[in-house]
C-alpha cells in the first residue's frame, strides 16, 4: 500500500494505492487536513486510467503530415526531434521554439522545463495552461499584498467560520471534499447559475446572488457601498493596515444598490443582506474562484472582491480573510518555479537583475544569457506558425486544442507548425496533432512534490512500475538537452536531485523552498511555503503585516467595464462555462475511465425551458450553440432555474462538442487570461431534419 495524493485539483486529496484481487490497483481516502479521509468521484476512480487501454507506451512518429503514426524506438524519436530543433533554431533563432506546460506537473517537473526553455533552447517561448487558472486573482493578490498565494491560510480555518462568501466559485461540485469545511459556515455565492453550492446554500440559510455575466465587479462595488452605508466597515483595521481606501471609494460611491440590480440583476435587498450578513460576522472570508476571473477584467474584478474583504477588516486575521481557490492539482506550485512566461523559480521576476543573477548563478550561466519575458498562454498559441512566431512547439501534459479560447483557431495554429511534440500518456487531442508523441510516465508511477491551494507542499510517491517503454518527463528533458549539447547532469532525472536544485534556486524568493527537504516532507510536517532553510514554514501569511515594503496592503482603484463582446440580434444570449462533478480539465483523462464517462456521456447546453422554446428546442434535443468564432454540438438540458439570458456549457468534451469552440479569446491586460465566461451565442436545432427559432 503506497500513500500518495490524487492526480486532479488543487485540493491533493491524500490517498492509498493498494492492489486489488486482480492485482490492479485501487484508491481509497486517507486522513489529510483537506479530504478528512473522504474522496470525490474522480478520486475514487483515479487508479483506473492506470490500466487503460489507450495508453502510449512506445514513441509515436509521422513519415509527414497527413500521414499515420508509427511506433519508433526512443533514440530514434529523440535524435528526429534535437535534429529539428538545431536546424529550426539555426535557420530562424531560439524563440522559433516554444515550450507549453501544464498546472498539472509536479514542481520538479514544472523548474526542470522553465530551465531547459531558458538554458537548453534558449527560448523566451514559454508558457502554461495555468495562465488560464487563476492568473487573474494571482496578479490581484500581488497588487493588494504584494505576494500571491491561492489561501494564504489553511483550508481548515473555514470550518470557523461565521460567514463565507464565495465569488464564481462551485466547490460542491469542483472539489467536493472541501464542503466539509464549509458545513457550518452560512455561504453567500455569487454564481449566474443555481449550482449545487448555491443549493447548499440556500439549504442552510445562505444566498444566492445570481449577476448577469460580466458583472461580478460592479457586484463587489455594490456589496462595499452598501456595507459602508450600513455602517460595517473596519476604519481602524482600513487606517492601520492599508492605502488607498478613498480612491478605490471614489469608485464604489456610484454603486448604491439599486443602481447595482438595474446593472447586474441582483435584487437591492439581496444586496443589502448579504452585506449585513458579510459585515457582522464574528469571523468571515471571501473567496473567488475561475468564475469571477475568466474575464477580460478579471483582475479588477478579483481586486473587488479584495476591496470588499479589506474594507470589511478581514485580510491578516485569524479566522478571517481572502483567498482565491486553485484549480489545477499544481496550479500553484506549477507558476511559482519558471513555466510562467515572466517569471523564474521562486516567484521571480524575470526582467528583475537581482533575480536573474541569482538563477543564473545556480544554472550555471551568465545572467545575459538568459532570454527576457515571452508571450502568454493564448497570445503564444495565436502566434505559432505565424511569421516572427515559433515554428516548433514541446508541449508537456497539456491539450489547448480543447482547453483554450477559440479552439478552433488554436487547432489551425498548432497545424501550422514545422514541428509538434507532445510528451502525454494518453492520446488527447493535441496529440493527436503531434509529429511525435513521447510516452511519459503518470501520476501513480513517479516520485515529485505538488503545492497545493493552501501552499501546502505535498510528497507524490510511486505506486506502481510505469509499462515497459514509458520514461519519465524528467528523463525526456534530459534526454533532449543531452542531445542539445547540455553538459551531463544539467538536467538531472532523479526528482530528489530536481527538488534540492530547486530550493537552491528559490532561496530568497517570495516562494522560498529552500527549507522544503525529503526529510520534512517524510516527518509529516506541514510545510506551507514560504519554507525558508533553517526556518519555520509559514501557515497563515499576513498576520503582522503584508508583504509590501511598507507592510500595508493596497485598495486598488476599479471600475466596471461590460464584456469584451456585446450580444446582439444575430447572437443574442450569453454563453458561460464551467465543470462537472465527474469530469476533469479538458477531459483526456476522465472521459477515459468507464464509470465517469458513462455518467456523462456528451457535452449539454443547460438552458431555461422558454429559451429552448424560443429556439424550438425540447429537453433532450440535440442543439447548436454557436458563437462569432465557432460552434459547438451539445444536448439541451432544461433548468427551470436557469437565467433566460444565460446558456451553460462543460468544457471537458472535444471536436465538435468543444465548448472552446465558442469561447472569446480578449485577454485581460494585466493577467492575460482569456474570456472564457462571457462569450454572445445563438441557440438553434442542430440537424437538417428540425425546425425552429433561433435564440
Amino acid at each position: 500500500m503506497t500513500r500518495t495524493h490524487c492526480p486532479y485539483c488543487a485540493l491533493q486529496c491524500a490517498m492509498h494505492l493498494e492492489p486489488g484481487a486482480d492485482g490492479a490497483l485501487a484508491a481509497r481516502p486517507a486522513a489529510f487536513p483537506t479530504n478528512r479521509g473522504g474522496l470525490c468521484r474522480k478520486g475514487w476512480t483515479s487508479a483506473d486510467l492506470l490500466a487503460s487501454p489507450d495508453r502510449i507506451t512506445a514513441p509515436l512518429m509521422r513519415a509527414g503530415r497527413g500521414t499515420g503514426f508509427t511506433e519508433v524506438d526512443w533514440d530514434t524519436a529523440l535524435d528526429h526531434v534535437a535534429g529539428r530543433l538545431r536546424e529550426l533554431r539555426a535557420g530562424h533563432g531560439p524563440d522559433s521554439v516554444a515550450v507549453f506546460g501544464s498546472g498539472g506537473l509536479t514542481n520538479e517537473k514544472s523548474y526542470l522545463l522553465g530551465k531547459f526553455a531558458r538554458v537548453a533552447l534558449g527560448t523566451s517561448q514559454i508558457d502554461y495552461n495555468g495562465r488560464f487558472c487563476m492568473s487573474s486573482a494571482a496578479a490581484a493578490g500581488m497588487r493588494a499584498f504584494g505576494l500571491d498565494r491561492g489561501l494564504p491560510f489553511p483550508l481548515a480555518d473555514l470550518g470557523g467560520a461565521d460567514v463565507v462568501l464565495l465569488a464564481g466559485a462551485n466547490p460542491a461540485e469542483t472539489m467536493p471534499p472541501m464542503m466539509g469545511h464549509l458545513a457550518a459556515p452560512r455561504l453567500i455565492v455569487v454564481d449566474p447559475r443555481r449550482s449545487a453550492t448555491a443549493e447548499q446554500a440556500l439549504a442552510n440559510g445562505g444566498l444566492h446572488l445570481a449577476p448577469r455575466p460580466g458583472t461580478d465587479l460592479p457586484l463587489a462595488l455594490g456589496l462595499l457601498h452598501a456595507a459602508r452605508t450600513q455602517g460595517l466597515l473596519d476604519h481602524a483595521y482600513i487606517d492601520a493596515r492599508t492605502t488607498g481606501f478613498d480612491d478605490a471609494w471614489r469608485q464604489a460611491a456610484a454603486w448604491w444598490p439599486e443602481q447595482t440590480e438595474h446593472v447586474t440583476g441582483v435584487p437591492a435587498a439581496h444586496i443589502r443582506r448579504a452585506a449585513h450578513l458579510l459585515g457582522t460576522a464574528a469571523r468571515a472570508y471571501v473567496l473567488t474562484g475561475r468564475g469571477a476571473e475568466q474575464h477580460a477584467t478579471g483582475t479588477d474584478t478579483a481586486g473587488a472582491w479584495i476591496n470588499l474583504a479589506l474594507a470589511l477588516g478581514l485580510p491578516g486575521r485569524h479566522g478571517s480573510g481572502y483567498g482565491c481557490i486553485t484549480g489545477q492539482g499544481n496550479g500553484q506550485g506549477g507558476r511559482e518555479h519558471g513555466q510562467k512566461a515572466d517569471q523564474l523559480p521562486g516567484y521571480r521576476k524575470i526582467d528583475d537583475p537581482r533575480a536573474r543573477a541569482h538563477v543564473a548563478g545556480v544554472w550555471g550561466i551568465a545572467p545575459e544569457d538568459l532570454p527576457g519575458p515571452g508571450r502568454s498562454a493564448y497570445e503564444l498559441l495565436d502566434a505559432l506558425g505565424t511569421d516572427g512566431g515559433p515554428r516548433a512547439m514541446l508541449l508537456f501534459g497539456s491539450n489547448p486544442a480543447v482547453s483554450a479560447p477559440d479552439a478552433g483557431r488554436v487547432r489551425n495554429r498548432l497545424a501550422a507548425l514545422d514541428l509538434l511534440v507532445v510528451a502525454d500518456f494518453v492520446m488527447s487531442e493535441t496529440a493527436r496533432m503531434a509529429d511525435v508523441v513521447f510516452p511519459v510516465t503518470q501520476w501513480a508511477e513517479e516520485d515529485g512534490t505538488m503545492t497545493n491551494l493552501e501552499g501546502r507542499v505535498l510528497r507524490r510517491r510511486a505506486a506502481a512500475a510505469p509499462p515497459e517503454g514509458v520514461r519519465t518527463d524528467l528523463r525526456l528533458i534530459g534526454d533532449l538537452a543531452a542531445r542539445l549539447g547540455q553538459p551531463a547532469g544539467r538536467f538531472p532525472a532523479d526528482p530528489d536531485e530536481v527538488l534540492a536544485e530547486l530550493r537552491a534556486a528559490s532561496a530568497g524568493g517570495t516562494a522560498d523552498y529552500s527549507g522544503v527537504t525529503g526529510e520534512r516532507l517524510a516527518s509529516g510536517e506541514e510545510l506551507h511555503w514560504p519554507v525558508p532553510a533553517g526556518g519555520a514554514p509559514t501557515p497563515r501569511l499576513f498576520l503582522d503585516s503584508f508583504a509590501h515594503p511598507d507592510g500595508r496592503a493596497r485598495f486598488a482603484p476599479v471600475a466596471h467595464r461590460p464584456p469584451a463582446e456585446p450580444t446582439d440580434t444575430a447572437y443574442p444570449l450569453i454563453a458561460t462555462t464551467g465543470r462537472l462533478m465527474g469530469h476533469y480539465q479538458s477531459g483526456a483523462q476522465t472521459r477515459r475511465i468507464p464509470e465517469l464517462a458513462a455518467a456523462e456521456p456528451e457535452a449539454y447546453v443547460e438552458v431555461h425551458p422558454d429559451t429552448a422554446a424560443r429556439a424550438g428546442l425540447a429537453h433532450g434535443d440535440p442543439a447548436l450553440v454557436t458563437s462569432r468564432r465557432g460552434t459547438t454540438r451539445a444536448r439541451v438540458r432544461h433548468r427551470a432555474d436557469a437565467r433566460r439570458d444565460t446558456v451553460f456549457l462543460p468544457f471537458h468534451y472535444g471536436g465538435d462538442q468543444a465548448a472552446n469552440n465558442i469561447t472569446n479569446p480578449a485577454l485581460d491586460p494585466t493577467s492575460r487570461m482569456p474570456e472564457f465566461k462571457v462569450s454572445a451565442v445563438r441557440l438553434e436545432p442542430d440537424g437538417p431534419d428540425r425546425q425552429g427559432g433561433t435564440a
